[in-house]
């Protein structure tokens, strides 16, 4: 190996430590490979909201009478963001609408393990998206 080898090698090491050091094991999982990220064709449920940070999620929710049978979500955000709406919708996949309605971001910081404090905003920019694409059902 090469000494351009082994700085390569060494600093891709450390950011990889310093990562694991901010982000929970579930919240990289997310990020390294989203769930459900995508646009649905003819959802019968939309929203797309635009956070405090400037990061924009879109949420597409189909419906069977009151239950969420598929979720998917698209955004222009970070990672944290990224996980926050592939978790967020594998979430709700099979509840109610009741029940996904009173999902809160602390609900899904607990599934995710938390996040950095200054990215606890990218959990609830995706709740909120949610509860928009709720409150804007077609009949």
């Amino acid at each position: 190996m090469d000494d351009f080898d082994r700085f390569v090698n060494d600093l891709q090491r450390e950011i990889d430590e310093r990562t694991h050091a901010l982000y929970s094991d579930k919240v990289l999982a997310e990020v390294r490979n989203p769930r459900n990220m995508s646009r649905m064709d003819a959802p019968d449920a939309y929203a797309s909201v635009r956070g405090p940070c400037g990061d924009t999620m879109e949420m597409y929710l189909r419906l069977d009478g009151e239950r969420i049978i598929e979720a998917t979500f698209t955004t222009d955000g970070c990672g944290p963001t990224v996980a926050s709406g592939s978790k967020l919708t594998t979430m709700v996949r099979g509840m109610s609408l009741a029940e996904a309605d009173a999902l809160t971001p602390d609900d899904l910081l607990a599934a995710l393990d938390g996040l950095p404090a200054e990215h606890v905003h990218c959990a609830v920019l995706a709740v909120d998206t949610l509860h928009q694409a709720l409150a804007n059902q077609h009949p």
